[in-house]
């Protein structure tokens, strides 16, 4: 085993600095944070459904 195997895949993201954005950066960075959220809720339940035709094919 190497030491890469050890460590995580995928490195959280830096959080932003937001104090020098305006109201109105701010506004559309929520909205864009907004639309992300949405799209990995979309997924998370194609992801589900997926599964529960599994569980049914598998009568798990």
């Amino acid at each position: 085993m190497d030491e890469e195997d050890l460590l995580p895949r995928q490195k959280k993201p830096q959080k932003r600095d937001l104090t020098p954005l305006a109201i109105a950066e701010l506004e559309a960075y929520i909205g864009e944070l907004e639309e992300e959220i949405a799209r990995a809720r979309v997924e998370i339940g194609a992801k589900k459904k997926q599964r529960s035709g599994a569980d049914a094919l598998f009568k798990r």
